[in-house]
């Protein structure tokens, strides 16, 4: 069967992506091209060619990891939930991900890109673009949902994002490393919920009030 252009540009592309992970994991910001194109089976070009440089190819992979993770969250987290049961729901599916038996070559990736971002200021902020952009599906996911007699607004749903990605990029950091050694499932799940319940979910301008109050 012939191979469309559309067809063959993919199949390369999905080639580059897979050997940059392997590359990129392994060499961080020392990552050649010309061994990323040579697992490949194609050239340094085709990289120039799909994605303008190797930064391009960096935020395409760090893209490419993340899609299938937020689409995963949301199947996770169905709707008809309040914001603590939805919490709850994404803290459990975070969990599994880190008792994963990938877990650790995801590790190694997260640790190598914030290496490539510090050496890299222009790369850095092309992956934060990069990483905002994704952590919009989450910010979607919790706004509108019921909390307190009241619903979550976007703002409420980005501060929480805020907060419980700092909370989950050190426990998944600590859980494959052994360092969390009491941090099973349900542990998960009590945190996330303590930390929705708490200053999170206030809006900036409450905030603000609350402090200028005797």
């Amino acid at each position: 069967m012939r191979v469309t252009r559309a067809e063959a540009r993919e199949r390369n592309r999905r080639a580059l992506l897979d050997a940059a992970f392997q590359v990129v994991s392994r060499d961080g910001y020392r990552a050649k091209l010309e061994e990323i194109a040579e697992r490949a089976d194609l050239t340094t070009g085709a990289i120039y060619s799909l994605f303008g440089s190797k930064n391009g190819l960096v935020v395409a992979l760090v893209a490419d990891y993340l899609r299938p993770y937020y689409e995963e969250i949301e199947q996770a987290v169905p709707a008809g939930l309040d914001l603590l049961e939805a919490v709850d729901a994404f803290a459990r599916h975070y969990w599994r991900s880190c008792d994963a038996p990938d877990a650790l070559s995801g590790l190694s990736l997260q640790i190598t890109l914030l290496d490539m971002a510090l050496h890299d200021p222009d790369l850095g902020s092309r992956l934060a673009t990069s990483v905002r952009a994704q952590e919009n599906h989450l910010i979607a996911l919790f706004t509108g949902r019921p909390h307190n007699g009241s619903v979550v607004t976007s703002q409420q749903a980005q501060r929480l994002v805020t907060a419980l990605r700092a909370l989950f990029v050190g426990l998944s950091q600590g859980v494959p490393l052994g360092l969390a050694p009491h941090a099973d499932e349900q542990y998960f799940a009590d945190v996330a919920r303590a930390l929705a319940s708490g200053m999170s979910l206030i809006d900036h301008d409450e905030a603000t009030r609350r402090a200028d109050q005797p």
